[in-house]
């Protein structure tokens, strides 16, 4: 492609141009504070080149809630656009960016990122282990995430963005009717965040198959690390086919190849089969952690222990296998004919039997439990009408004859916002405000946390409940503009008034984590909630070992028992031995480096500096066969000064940090 030098940077709009003013000054308002505050080794040596698994974990969340704030954005622009008839604050190709993008980042780069950065930061812990299975992958994983994050965010003031959606379907997304390089972006970034996640999900079966403390079989897993489990066989199930999938698009749009074109023997629908075989089990790979995040809280604030937990465990595991056998029904319409869609539709209702039976566990764990409303239980219990109403409505979409009619209007995309809003989000959320103080030492403002549960909410459900109404009106998705005539007018703008309400909410969260990280109490428990598992049975925040002697397990809830029969809790000195930790290495960030470079030249079809760059991929590869650093040892004198600054002189841990 023949790409001139002067149009590699936007210019024209002034929406963008204010986006490239603030890039410009937010990353020289960081750099001159690092500087100023001289904190460049501390950066480098505490959380760029870390492989702890607690670290790897925040930086994620980090991440998930800086993207969130740029999806959010690039929601209120659309629903700004489509708050009155013919609004013209964007145009059409704008607004196909836009939506592009909101779609791609907030599956991508803000649920994907939030619940592996929880799933980093509780799973070793839940499971008795000192890290990850392979520590250094891990900070691999992040860092390839981050650099395809941070190559697809720079697309809409760099070269152009993407614009075919977040599904890209072809013939639209090829080069006869794309013949930018926003659709570039979409191909290289997401195959670079790929490849971490896929790791991540290797990392993570190992972990939990191979690292479980003494005594902790299978059955006796927490919840939360058996849906982790599940999920981690999906993503190595899933995500390889979307891999190969990107990489044949890539050849189509780079090299001339005819995989998915209309012309020379492609086929479109070739990729809308590889597209939706991995889209749609990615559903259940942000839903199904979010589930266990659920069965702990409501578990713990419930006081008892979750209700049938067997039950559970196998209808996660009926998701994990009917996840792969329902992904036609996104494109009935496409000409499967009715034997292949009415076997679809069979498969896609069927999925709602296991979720409908962990509906019933939960129910069932709280009846006269004694429970207790927290921010965290609050947005558990919000959890279950909402996404409640999101499951009907799938099991509308499911019908194959209705679903000519829902196709392709707002019905679905309101359905689809009730399953991943209440499905991730709201987990997200009660996990950051359960796991909080295990992760830094303090809690969230309970009462600011309140009013982001209730702004937030409220704000969901007036932007979404109308959609359904306009869908079944027949209000088209992915339409940036609408007629007076059409009498759509006053359900879009409720919604876009939810949308504020909405922003009102996240604004309230983000303002709770500078409020607790100013003013809330550092004195708090170690184990604040009263809380059933292991991760609870360490310092909070947790000490970069995690135990200094590995627990031993001889039931499921094991701190609940190890509490309530006064075993284990205790450390005494010929207890304690060295023990062995992995090392950091800045090796997992230059390779971030080296693929964004790499990634960059691809996207803009440089192909000889793609070529010569990569080489540094290849360096990055041998130096890491020839790494022999086998990490290094902490000393008992130093373990038994960090255990004796959270436990009590009987060696019993105490109920305050000093």
């Amino acid at each position: 492609m023949d790409i001139k030098w002067d149009e590699i940077l936007i210019t024209g709009d002034p929406i963008i141009l204010g986006s490239q003013i603030a890039i410009l000054l937010t990353s020289l308002g960081i750099i001159g504070g690092i500087t100023y505050l001289k904190r460049w080794g501390w950066l480098w040596r505490e959380w760029i080149t870390t492989v702890d698994h607690k670290r790897i974990g925040i930086m994620y969340i980090i991440a998930a809630v800086l993207m969130f704030f740029r999806g959010g954005m690039d929601g209120l622009m659309m629903k700004a656009q489509t708050s009155r008839p013919e609004m013209s604050l964007l145009d059409a190709q704008h607004y196909n960016e836009v939506f592009t993008a909101h779609g791609v980042i907030m599956i991508l780069f803000m649920a994907m990122p939030f619940l592996i950065g929880l799933m980093n930061v509780v799973i070793p812990l839940q499971i008795g282990a000192r890290d990850v299975a392979f520590p250094q992958l891990n900070a691999l994983s992040f860092w390839l995430f981050f650099s395809g994050a941070m190559l697809f965010n720079i697309a809409f003031v760099v070269g152009g963005a993407p614009d075919a959606g977040w599904t890209s379907y072809f013939p639209l997304a090829g080069k006869e009717f794309s013949p930018g390089i926003g659709n570039n972006y979409y191909a290289i970034s997401l195959q670079i965040a790929g490849l971490g996640t896929l790791m991540t999900g290797i990392n993570f079966i190992v972990t939990i198959l191979k690292m479980r403390t003494k005594g902790m079989t299978l059955m006796r897993m927490p919840m939360f690390t058996w849906t982790s489990l599940v999920t981690s066989v999906i993503i190595v199930a899933a995500f390889p086919i979307f891999t190969v999938a990107l990489a044949l698009m890539t050849f189509d749009r780079l090299y001339g190849t005819h995989f998915f074109t209309v012309a020379a023997g492609g086929s479109d629908m070739l990729w809308a089969n590889l597209f939706w075989l991995w889209g749609h089990p990615e559903v259940y790979i942000v839903v199904l952690p979010a589930f266990g995040m659920f069965s702990e809280i409501i578990s713990t604030f419930s006081r008892k222990q979750l209700f049938g937990y067997k039950s559970m465990v196998f209808s996660i595991l009926a998701i994990a296998l009917l996840s792969m056998l329902v992904w036609v029904h996104h494109f009935y319409t496409m000409g499967s004919g009715a034997l292949v869609n009415s076997f679809f539709s069979i498969t896609t209702m069927m999925i709602a039997i296991p979720t409908g039976v962990k509906m019933f566990n939960w129910l069932f764990t709280m009846r006269k439990g004694r429970i207790k409303i927290t921010t965290a239980m609050l947005w558990s219990l919000a959890f279950i009408p909402n996404f409640v109403i999101g499951g009907v409505t799938g099991v509308m979409l499911a019908m194959g004859a209705a679903d000519y009619q829902y196709h392709n209007t707002l019905f679905l995309v309101a359905h689809f916002h009730y399953v991943l809003i209440p499905g991730v989000v709201f987990a997200v959320f009660a996990g950051l405000y359960y796991w909080w103080p295990k992760m830094f030492g303090f809690l969230l403002n309970e009462k600011i946390g309140k009013w982001h549960f209730w702004l937030f909410v409220i704000g969901f459900n007036v932007t979404f409940m109308p959609m359904f109404f306009l869908g079944l009106n027949g209000a088209v998705r992915r339409s940036y503009t609408f007629s007076v005539e059409s009498g759509f007018a006053p359900l879009f703008l409720l919604s876009a008034i939810g949308s504020v309400i909405l922003a009102i909410g996240f604004a309230a969260f983000c303002y709770n984590i500078y409020w607790s990280i100013r003013y809330a109490d550092r004195n708090i428990s170690n184990d604040p909630w009263n809380a059933r598992t292991l991760e609870w049975a360490t310092a909070s925040p947790v000490q970069h070992y995690n135990f200094a002697k590995l627990p031993e397990v001889k039931s499921a809830d094991a701190f609940w028992y190890m509490k309530k029969n006064n075993e284990g809790l205790t450390l005494k000195d010929d207890e304690i031995e060295e023990i062995h930790m992995p090392s950091n290495s800045g090796l997992p960030f230059l390779m971030c480096v080296a693929f964004g470079i790499v990634g960059f030249f691809l996207v803009f079809e440089w192909h000889l500096l793609a070529a010569i760059s990569s080489i540094l991929i290849i360096a990055g590869l041998i130096y890491r066969s020839f790494d022999y650093n086998d990490g290094y040892h902490i000393h008992k004198d130093e373990i038994k000064e960090t255990e004796k600054a959270w436990r009590n002189t009987e060696g019993k841990v105490n109920n305050h940090v000093s």
